[in-house]
């Protein structure tokens, strides 16, 4: 239904453009700093920084899939893909060390990642079931009570979204700082390391941007509707 409305594209359009140029920035970063040494693997820097941080209890598992890379809070797991979990590259200590940032928010209490684990299933829930039940209060003669309510079920995933880009944010940011002060990375190497995690920052805000775009489409073209 959408995707046949020029008003769609005029609002979502620069945030789907943001996150295809995002989504390219982190591939070639990736694929440079993947052929550039390490002297740990991805498993072994993420160990050094939590253990460094006393969090010996949080395991760390690898898991199949490329940059399928996670922290679990709720089993106290960092899941790494094999080629992070493997490589003793500079990619994959940064990585690594990104999830462990997690971890180390976690351990902190650090709150907007306690906002952030709240607002998932919520949504989860919103970013499929918002949307239908716009399109469904469209399709029966304009139904304002179904309209808004798939409005306020997708407002759900752009709080998820601005809640989000804060904790990746600082996560980056104490990747690096303890990657740096731990002595596993240079000065020189962390330049490389930053425009990896700096290019992955990007994709987070493209899909912050189109998540409130796309809000603010539902808003405009159906939200001044009545019965």
């Amino acid at each position: 239904m959408f995707v046949f409305d020029p008003m769609y594209f005029l609002f979502v359009g620069p945030a789907l453009l943001l996150g295809l140029w995002a989504q390219f920035r982190v591939k070639s970063t990736y694929a440079t700093t993947r052929q550039m040494p390490a002297p740990l693997s991805g498993a072994a820097a993420a160990r050094y920084v939590l253990d460094s941080a006393g969090l010996q209890n949080v395991a760390i598992e690898q898991i199949p899939g490329q940059l399928s890379d996670h922290y679990d809070p709720r089993d106290k797991v960092l899941r790494l893909s094999a080629e992070v979990y493997q490589s003793r590259s500079l990619a994959a200590v940064g990585i690594a060390a990104h999830e462990a940032g997690h971890a180390l928010q976690d351990a902190l209490a650090y709150a907007p990642l306690a906002l952030r684990n709240a607002a998932v299933p919520v949504a989860g829930f919103g970013s499929t079931a918002g949307i239908w039940l716009v399109i469904l209060g469209a399709f029966l003669h304009m139904n304002a009570v179904l309209i808004w309510l798939g409005i306020l079920l997708f407002s759900g995933v752009v709080v998820f979204q601005i809640v989000n880009l804060p904790v990746e944010f600082n996560a980056s940011s104490r990747a690096k700082q303890q990657l740096v002060g731990l002595g596993i990375i240079d000065q020189e190497q962390l330049y490389y390391v930053d425009k990896m995690l700096h290019a992955a920052a990007l994709t987070y805000v493209a899909s912050t941007l189109q998540a409130v775009m796309v809000l603010l489409y539902l808003i405009m073209r159906f939200g001044g509707r009545r019965d």
